[in-house]
């Protein structure tokens, strides 16, 4: 059996910190450990400034690996420690999965984007080959870094099979799954929902809270912000609603897109990065939801009133969510890709 070096963010399973990164990390790993001997290294390395400590444990986890052993890591952990991965591609075969680029998130100063940018570069240049989640952020890493195309690869998340959601008439019921940070736009939300006081709705906002405290500045009385939810409780939330939002700024692929599609629930997302390719489209063409501009809280409060006062809208989409559902990928083909890169 064929051995592979996986290193990890630390806490990838906490269940007080879930992120689509962290699943997807953890359905690979458990995917690729049917076929082959998965090694996990652990890296306790805080975004985007690891301390020496974190610098020093990857260093020391990748010394003591064997010559041409094969290392795929994450760039949570990798992206930001060029210094650490250049002497070890020497001797190991390095491949970097990313995420979003360290460079995409949302708010950083342009002194910072610019610095991170640079460290990444270099990460990626070490790198023999590249894994990203959507066509879209391949393209992004080629055009800001320039990865070759025979060096970048595309393996997008997959998601489980889920029970459909039981719909209401009205259509109320708004759903927000995303940590509570600048790059999810949950403010662009809140503007968005306080022209439509007219109409009955209430929002759920499911997301980590801590990671930018503050945020967004000003709340409304009809939106509930409850913290992370995984498992049964998460299940549970999506049970509870009648439409997915999603009006980040940047998003590389969407998990969430196509967790509300497994459960029959359109989707009102942003325009960016891979959505599309995780809203995708039933055959003919129709889209199971919509997408409009990010940050224009009137697009999205437009298409939100759309939604609540339509009802033949809502049972379009409703159809074309019920379709779609039949033809998501599954976390084997994420694997399936993922390890024809391993087997190159």
């Amino acid at each position: 059996m064929t051995t592979v070096h996986i290193v990890l963010p630390g806490g990838i399973d906490d269940s007080a910190a879930p992120s689509g990164g962290n699943r997807y990390d953890r359905e690979l790993c458990d995917g690729l450990a049917r076929t082959r001997d998965v090694h996990e290294i652990a890296i306790p390395a805080p975004w985007p400034r690891p301390p020496a400590s974190a610098r020093d444990a990857l260093a020391g986890a990748l010394k003591r690996l064997p010559d041409g052993a094969t290392v795929l890591l994450d760039g949570l952990v990798a992206a930001a420690v060029p210094e650490v991965l250049e002497p070890a591609a020497n001797r190991l075969r390095l491949i970097v999965l990313v995420h979003l680029p360290l460079a995409d998130e949302t708010g950083l100063p342009a002194d910072e984007a610019a610095r991170l940018a640079g460290l990444e570069h270099r990460t990626l240049r070490a790198a023999a080959e590249v894994i990203t989640t959507s066509t879209a952020a391949a393209c992004r890493l080629t055009d800001r870094y320039g990865v070759p195309p025979h060096r970048l690869h595309v393996a997008p998340p997959g998601v489980a099979p889920a029970a459909l959601a039981t719909h209401s008439t009205t259509g109320s019921r708004l759903l927000c799954v995303a940590a509570v940070i600048p790059r999810k736009g949950q403010d662009v939300l809140l503007d968005a929902l306080a022209t439509l006081d007219d109409l009955p709705w209430s929002c759920v906002c499911v997301g980590t809270l801590d990671r930018a405290p503050g945020f967004p500045a000003a709340r409304h009385e009809r939106v509930r912000f409850v913290g992370p939810r995984t498992g049964q409780a998460l299940d549970a939330a999506y049970a509870d609603a009648d439409l997915l939002v999603l009006p980040s700024r940047a998003e590389t692929y969407g998990m969430v897109v196509t967790e509300a599609l497994a459960r029959g629930i359109p989707v009102l997302a942003t325009n960016v990065g891979g959505v599309p390719e995780a809203l995708g489209a039933v055959p003919g063409g129709t889209r199971p939801g919509v997408l409009v501009p990010p940050a224009d809280p009137a697009a999205l409060a437009a298409e939100l009133r759309r939604w609540l006062t339509d009802a033949r809208w809502r049972e379009q989409l409703r159809a074309s969510a019920r379709s779609r559902r039949d033809h998501l990928p599954g976390w084997d083909d994420t694997v399936r890709r993922v390890s024809a890169v391993l087997d190159r």
